[in-house]
């Protein structure tokens, strides 16, 4: 059953990633004192996650965001135990992270089909209570998407991250020649000749102070947690926001850009990460990307020109760095060969340590079931031989 109500929303042109939603488990039903009937169960509220979702359909679809399951039957001469509510089930994207309105995360959903309960039903009436049938769970929750992909773009605005979309996707997002073009998050697939499938996202150019939520900051920062690779994306010629904000050079780019990341959650800069220096179409680029390639080999030594509070803990190293030109086509064949190898690469290296770990836990089992329980002393020794 679904009733009406309040919802808050944070929206980008049509995209929403955030919901508040109130939620309430069904009530119990009435029990049946004289002959011990007990009343049946509330329906239960629950978030089920679905793939050709989205919370823009969710909330035009239920615009008032209530939802309230079905109260359980009452016990009666013909059934005295009564039948369950009806369930309600609220059905939201992959990539759902579900809180409660103290911001306590109650779970997330990162496949089809998952589910999380979110309110209970009430217990029917019963002896316990004196055959009355108890409330069902009223609860607040809020729906924070992130996006989940294989690769996701890094670059502040104007760095073509849009242009190059378009050429390794199937995507079309807006492009033109100006700053924010992308206003909100773009996904796009690229196409292999085997039919293998790779997800990316293009999020919005981050500006400097992204991390304390400028710009579009913390808004689009949060969607790069749950992507598996990074393909930061820069201009050869550099960047400048506007008259009024300073040049920063390529290689300056990089490093504002690790910052940024850095700060906002440092776990970032430890996801593989692959670097596309773009518009080499320009005059002068290829001096520029020898003069690039230079300082990231030993960025070290160019660290001094930048003030204290925008050194990076750590600088990235790139698994693979690749020129190109979205506007020409040069290099975007090597630069999609080069974000398959890395993420097959990184899924190997994540199958080998999971084997290892079953093994190391198989290991671990056999030792213990070979120990004596009876002895102390052989109990210790075991241990110490696992460590």
């Amino acid at each position: 059953m679904v009733r009406c109500g309040c919802a808050s929303f944070r929206k980008y042109g049509n995209f929403i990633d955030n919901l508040r939603l109130f939620t309430r488990g069904g009530s119990g039903g009435m029990g049946y004192p004289r002959l011990g009937g007990e009343g049946g169960k509330g329906g239960d509220v629950w978030v089920v996650a679905h793939k050709k979702m989205t919370l823009k359909q969710l909330k035009d679809k239920y615009p008032q965001k209530r939802f309230v399951a079905g109260v359980g039957a009452n016990s009666r001469v013909s059934a005295l135990k009564g039948s369950k509510g009806k369930d309600c089930e609220i059905p939201v994207p992959v990539g759902i992270s579900i809180t409660d309105e103290n911001g306590k995360i109650i779970g997330e959903l990162n496949k089809e089909e998952d589910k999380i309960l979110v309110a209970e039903g009430g217990l029917g009436g019963k002896l316990l209570t004196n055959f009355l049938p108890l409330k069902g769970q009223k609860r607040i929750i809020h729906l924070d998407l992130k996006l989940i992909a294989d690769v996701s773009l890094v670059g502040f605005p104007n760095a073509g991250k849009s242009s190059l979309l378009s050429r390794i996707s199937h995507a079309k997002p807006a492009v033109a020649d100006y700053a924010f073009t992308t206003l909100k998050p773009e996904l796009g697939k690229i196409m292999y000749k085997d039919f293998k499938q790779i997800s990316v996202a293009d999020l919005p150019g981050l500006i400097e102070g992204a991390h304390m939520n400028k710009g579009m900051g913390h808004k689009f920062l949060k969607h790069i947690e749950r992507t598996r690779q990074l393909l930061f994306v820069v201009d050869i010629s550099g960047f400048q926001l506007s008259s009024q904000t300073r040049y920063r050079t390529a290689f300056e780019t990089i490093i504002l850009l690790t910052k940024e990341l850095e700060l906002y959650k440092e776990e970032l800069q430890t996801k593989p990460a692959l670097l596309a220096v773009n518009k080499m179409d320009l005059p002068n680029a290829q001096d520029k990307f020898h003069e690039l390639m230079n300082q990231l080999k030993n960025p070290k030594d160019f660290l001094h020109l930048f003030e204290k509070n925008m050194i990076p803990e750590r600088t990235v190293e790139f698994q693979h760095i690749i020129p190109i030109s979205a506007l020409s086509g040069e290099g975007i064949e090597e630069l999609k060969n080069c974000i398959r190898k890395s993420l097959d690469e990184h899924a190997n290296q994540e199958n080998d340590a999971y084997h290892k770990k079953q093994l190391h836990n198989l290991q671990i089992s056999n030792t213990l079931s070979y120990s004596e329980p009876s002895s102390e002393c052989t109990v210790t020794s075991s241990r110490m031989n696992i460590i």
